[in-house]
């Protein structure tokens, strides 16, 4: 049992935006949102990820939290870690649209595109 199923809900759809490049040109560098949704950036990823939670840092201290077993554990970390290697390589001051137009945003894609099919699977 999950003991923040909102936080879990919220690291879903963290993981659906990372996942989805178009999503990513329309929200994030265009600005333009779909229903229901105010506001999103790739910032409130990485807030998330690196700063709100342990998911970056320690995620296996995460399972009943947020996350169901080291499965998703090891998922999830190789998104943080794709994204640490874009930041290694670019550093931390570049827009959106830099970013997913970097080389390495790729393995970002596929790492969250992996997390969030696993994870949608085990939340549906």
């Amino acid at each position: 049992m999950i003991k923040y199923p909102e936080m879990r809900g919220e690291l879903i759809e963290y993981l659906k935006g990372l996942s989805d490049p178009d999503y990513q040109r329309e929200c994030w560098v265009k600005k333009n949102f779909p229903p229901g949704i105010e506001y999103d950036c790739f910032d409130n990823a990485v807030h998330f990820l690196f700063d709100d939670t342990r998911l970056a840092s320690d995620p296996s201290s995460m399972i009943g939290m947020i996350l169901e077993d080291e499965h998703e554990v090891r998922l999830v970390y190789n998104v943080c870690q794709k994204i640490d290697d874009v930041f290694d390589r670019h550093g931390l001051d570049l827009t959106d649209e830099q970013y997913i137009n970097c080389a390495e945003w790729a393995a970002v894609v596929n790492a969250a595109e992996q997390a969030f099919a696993a994870m949608r699977a085990d939340s549906a």
